[in-house]
């Protein structure tokens, strides 16, 4: 088993394209495991195959993201030039694509999806939860766990994600996961506690103290760790391309917010993704 493992990167994506074989060598030579994620069709193809060039420790995770199930911000380290076409049309979910998808056994999860209100109108949010909810059916029929992305907009104070996330999921009780790049306040982690869903923090963690509090109240069977590659780097890589080794720097900086040993907190990481995402 490996010593650490990051459960939500995107060695997948373009930012990668030059030397995604050599990024994820330098993760299993130094003990830690990948789950790659998709964004949309392309991104979860992509993270399947790169997950089936490994024997082991490296998995994939496929969904909709719910930027893309409408017109949205183009990040050229998601997509690339020539997604432009892609993200300007957005993409309806397609059950029978993801299926296939999730036949393979390499496939630990669906997602990321969830709800994000940074940029949204009644027609978008009305679009992000029909396409939640329809991943919700999909884990369901496939008893996969969920990873989830909510995110709020700071400006916006009339409309809540977690909250909204949380109010549907309480409809689905059999449906399990993560909240990935957990970022609410710590009246939404105990709502997502409540229901089962572990909670992951990036490399924001070792440059701000916003969440501490949320950390040190979050259980250590209920807490695991990613980078969110190629995005927010953390201390001392910030400012540069993001990469899964790095997630060693999370997984310090919960073992010190928790005032715990470091091999104790990456011990539990390890066996909570074990647990949630069945590797």
């Amino acid at each position: 088993m490996p010593i650490y493992i990051d459960i939500h990167s995107h060695v997948n994506f373009k930012a990668f394209d030059e030397d995604r074989d050599t990024v994820i060598k330098r993760a299993l030579d130094n003990d830690t495991w990948v789950i790659n994620v998709g964004t949309q069709v392309d991104t979860s193809r992509s993270a399947v195959e790169l997950a089936d060039k490994y024997e082991d420790g490296v998995y994939a995770i496929v969904g909709l993201h719910p930027i893309h199930t409408s017109a949205s911000y183009h990040d050229e380290q998601e997509l690339g030039v020539g997604g432009v076409e892609f993200t300007s049309r957005g993409e309806i979910f397609d059950k029978n694509v993801y299926r296939e998808f999730l036949k393979d056994p390499k496939v630990v999860a669906i997602g990321e999806c969830g709800l994000d209100y940074f940029r949204c109108t009644p027609e978008t949010i009305s679009k992000q939860k029909e396409a939640f909810i329809a991943q919700i059916g999909l884990a369901n029929e496939f008893n996969k766990p969920l990873m989830l992305h909510i995110r709020n907009n700071p400006k916006d104070k009339t409309k809540d994600a977690y909250k909204d996330a949380i109010e549907i999921l309480k409809k689905y009780p059999t449906v399990r996961g993560n909240v990935h790049f957990f970022a609410g306040m710590p009246e939404h982690a105990k709502s997502f506690l409540e229901i089962g869903f572990t909670l992951s923090f990036t490399g924001v963690i070792t440059f701000t103290h916003d969440y501490d509090e949320v950390i040190k109240n979050t259980p250590l069977d209920m807490i695991m760790s990613e980078t969110d590659s190629p995005y927010v780097a953390p201390v001392p890589y910030r400012g540069k391309r993001n990469e899964p080794v790095y997630v060693s720097e999370v997984v310090k900086k919960i073992a010190e917010i928790k005032n715990l040993p470091i091999d104790e907190v990456a011990q539990a990481i390890i066996a909570n993704a074990k647990r949630v995402f069945w590797i």
